[in-house]
């Protein structure tokens, strides 16, 4: 197996900080600890802060332990992914947090490792799974799942308007023989895009490349529990911050925050306030904050990175 190391450049890491606000003696949750950047920034700020990492990858924890070892018995690390970051405070006896970062989306380290799969720029298997250890493959999905779920999962989670001509594609090749590789399928999509071998700036199987990464993953499942169970986890006037890397991702986000930032509920028409619901979070970022263009020029995966943040009443 190829070994590649984790990429330890973090993304708009003065922005997590300045939004996080650590604080000495804080307890902070890192939900995608991948190459540890971010953690130790955290833990560099803020003397005596404590840091629970949780990564659904074992290589990204491997490498992460040798990282935060200097740090000791501050660092707890833990193979879960971020929507069960509630199971892992009780089994640590945390009732809360003074903060929790989650830098979504697949890590450089992922992308680079040919087998892993999740990249047309290597022929490797079609594998895709974060935690290599469990669940389907994305060779699953193409040769087992019915043709009209597949259409829906490359048109919603790719945003791929082409969904049907590839799908059709796909059923038809898999009838004669399964489709294992990355590069068997992408060149499959590029017969199938209209104008697929033209040259162009994007990949033309980049959006199913990414419909089919975000299902075998649940990404969006996960983004939508692990934001909803991370609120609930911080304490009064802890903060979450999200940094998201595409729109599908970022529109979740945004409309949990704006849900759970809301006070009353009631319909317009009545005058007076009567389910005394009231807001749970202060949303800090009123847009999205990207980064500036000297992270950009100097680390091209920031350019689609969006930041949001909230506290905790």
């Amino acid at each position: 197996m190829m070994q590649v190391s984790f990429e330890h450049l973090s993304v708009m890491p003065k922005e997590v900080l300045h939004w996080l606000q650590p604080v000495v003696g804080g307890t902070y949750l890192d939900g995608t600890l991948g190459g540890a950047g971010h953690a130790r920034l955290i833990l560099d700020a803020a003397a005596g802060s404590r840091l629970i990492g949780l990564d659904r990858d074992p290589a990204a924890l491997q490498e992460a332990a040798e990282i935060l070892s200097p740090y000791g018995d501050r660092v707890s690390l833990h193979h879960v992914t971020f929507d069960q970051a509630g199971q892992v405070l009780q089994q640590l006896g945390i009732d809360g947090l003074d903060g929790m970062l989650l830098d979504l989306g697949v890590s450089s380290h992922q992308l680079d490792t040919p087998e892993r799969g999740f990249s047309f720029r290597h022929d490797a298997p079609l594998d895709m799974r974060m935690n290599p250890t469990v669940g389907i493959t994305a060779a699953d999905v193409v040769n087992q799942v019915d043709e009209a779920e597949l259409v829906r999962i490359f048109f919603e989670y790719g945003e791929e308007r082409y969904s049907r001509r590839i799908v059709r594609k796909i059923v038809a090749q898999r009838q004669e023989a399964a489709l294992t590789k990355t590069l068997e399928l992408a060149q499959l999509v590029r017969q199938a895009v209209p104008g697929g071998h033209r040259p162009s700036k994007i990949h033309p199987a980049t959006r199913v490349f990414q419909a089919l990464r975000i299902h075998v993953n649940d990404e969006l499942g996960q983004v939508r529990r692990g934001v909803e169970n991370g609120i609930s986890l911080l304490k009064p006037g802890g903060r979450l911050v999200v940094i998201s890397f595409h729109s599908l991702e970022d529109r979740i986000v945004k409309h949990l925050f704006r849900d759970k930032a809301k006070g009353c509920i009631c319909p317009p028409r009545l005058p007076v306030c009567q389910c005394q619901n009231t807001p749970d979070v202060k949303i800090l970022t009123r847009r999205g904050i990207k980064a500036g263009d000297a992270e950009v020029e100097q680390n091209v995966r920031s350019r689609s990175a969006i930041l949001r943040a909230i506290e905790r009443y």
